[in-house]
């Protein structure tokens, strides 16, 4: 039973993991280049240069601080099932993962906001 714990414990760590990684990856390093590929990819993110380099950079500072609230937090429920039914802890795992897919959608909405508020429609800059 322990060893499911152990493989659910670590499969609920990926993803916290995967937008830490990812977060520090956009913000020291992001894509160059605009592409379909890899980097922050939607029509507001792609309009230019200027645009691209900063939804970069403000989603991965949320995907780093949304990982790493989501990394201990991860680790502290998964303990609430620590000696429950192989089913239960599956369920709750399942339950936690979900959760944390959500979440990691949530800097991606306020990405989007940030970007509207700094860019007009055509990509260009808004000063106030």
């Amino acid at each position: 039973m322990i060893g499911f714990w152990i493989f659910m414990l670590v499969n609920n760590l990926l993803i916290p993991l995967t937008t830490i990684i990812f977060g520090h990856r956009f913000i020291i390093k992001p894509p160059k280049e605009i592409n379909y590929l890899y980097g922050y990819r939607t029509s507001m993110s792609m309009k230019n240069t200027e645009t691209w380099k900063y939804a970069h950079n403000f989603c991965g500072k949320l995907w780093c601080i949304f990982g790493w609230i989501m990394l201990p937090l991860s680790i502290v429920v998964m303990f609430f099932v620590i000696d429950d039914d192989v089913n239960w802890v599956g369920y709750f795992g399942l339950f936690i993962c979900l959760i944390q897919l959500v979440v990691m959608i949530i800097p991606i909405i306020f990405t989007e906001i940030a970007l509207n508020k700094k860019f007009d429609k055509n990509g260009d800059r808004r000063f106030l």
